[in-house]
């Protein structure tokens, strides 16, 4: 049982915030995953939950228990860094092994625990190796495997995929998730890349300079962003946000008219997915020539111009047109969101 709960957490350093107001209830066995840009205090609030870094206010708390005032390794919590931080002296079985060594776990249990750990990520034939002998995927599950052994309630895990390529993302993303199933323990997992927030969590915390802008399912936040940043960041490719004005339920902008949306009159952001648009050869609400077109095998994306800004329509992967050729897209009031431009909330 691995429940957190995160009371009134704020850190500040001198006048500059690292995170303000964090109030949140990690459920045991939830796999969290915090979300934002660089600097945005995601690894801020990892850090307080591990004990690296003390909260300037609030209450940290672990199984009911308040944990501020605790040390790193008694609060039964494992990491795994970006960085894989192997001893490169060890071979991978040493490497794996080395928690249970400094915990003084009974020698007798340390082969059963490493083969298991080892044998969750996929490593039994590379025991013998030593880290420079491995690729970076398998630095990254040795580092996995090193933490699963200690046999944790929670693992924090710190953008664990970004030293990775891409098909190595894939796969490795992957076993994280089915580990997640295999453990059942709490995660809380950092990381910018909305893909990875979307494939992996039970909830997203959206972050943006300390504060957080919306917590939800992956499904919630991407269907219904509570403001024009969380529209913005999720999704690929992100949501279409066009500045315009409404007029008796009127919303125009260059290039683009929608009718039949109950809002006030007055100015206001329209937003809409690509894949909820249509290209069309009969009417439509976007009139408007091709920018450019990108085929992407299942799809073909295509985007146009609307004033300053750029809308993205995905079209049928048979789809073909010419940059600067006029086209039209269907984008109905049904699958319109719309924003107050000032503060960008939802509206």
């Amino acid at each position: 049982m691995a429940e957190i709960v995160l009371k009134n957490i704020n850190k500040r350093w001198g006048t500059f915030i690292g995170v303000k107001d964090f109030d949140l209830t990690i459920a045991d066995r939830e796999f969290l995953v915090l979300l934002g840009p660089s600097g945005c205090g995601k690894t801020t609030t990892m850090r307080m939950i591990a004990g690296l870094e003390d909260p300037t206010e609030g209450d940290i708390l672990i199984d009911g228990k308040r944990v501020n005032d605790m040390e790193p390794k008694d609060r039964d919590i494992a990491m795994v860094f970006q960085s894989y931080g192997l001893y490169p002296n060890m071979n991978v079985y040493e490497n794996i092994r080395f928690p249970l060594k400094v915990r003084k776990v009974p020698e007798a249990e340390h082969k059963e625990r490493v083969m298991r750990a080892s044998a969750m990520v996929e490593l039994d034939e590379f025991l013998h190796r030593k880290p420079a002998a491995l690729s970076g995927g398998q630095r990254q599950r040795v580092a996995l495997a090193r933490a699963i052994v200690r046999e944790p309630n929670v693992f924090l895990m710190d953008e664990p995929l970004s030293n990775l390529d891409a098909k190595l993302r894939v796969s490795t993303r992957a076993q994280i998730k089915n580990l997640s199933h295999e453990l059942k323990v709490t995660m809380i997992y950092v990381t910018h890349d909305q893909i990875e927030a979307m494939t992996l969590a039970d909830r997203v915390v959206v972050m943006e300079k300390g504060i957080v802008q919306q917590v939800g399912t992956p499904t919630e936040i991407y269907d219904n962003p509570a403001n024009t940043f969380v529209a913005s960041f999720i999704g690929n490719p992100a949501m279409n946000l066009i500045e315009g004005e409404i007029r008796d339920g009127v919303f125009s902008a260059p290039n683009i008219t929608v009718s039949r949306l109950s809002a006030a009159d007055g100015k206001v952001t329209l937003g809409f997915r690509a894949e909820d648009a249509a290209m069309t050869d009969g009417d439509g609400e976007v009139s408007a020539p091709v920018y450019s077109m990108e085929l992407l095998g299942d799809a073909t994306m295509v985007t146009v111009r609307s004033g300053s800004s750029l809308m993205a329509i995905k079209a049928g992967k048979e789809y073909r047109s010419e940059i600067g050729a006029q086209v039209k897209a269907s984008v109905p009031a049904s699958i319109c969101h719309l924003f107050d431009t000032a503060s960008g909330a939802r509206l």
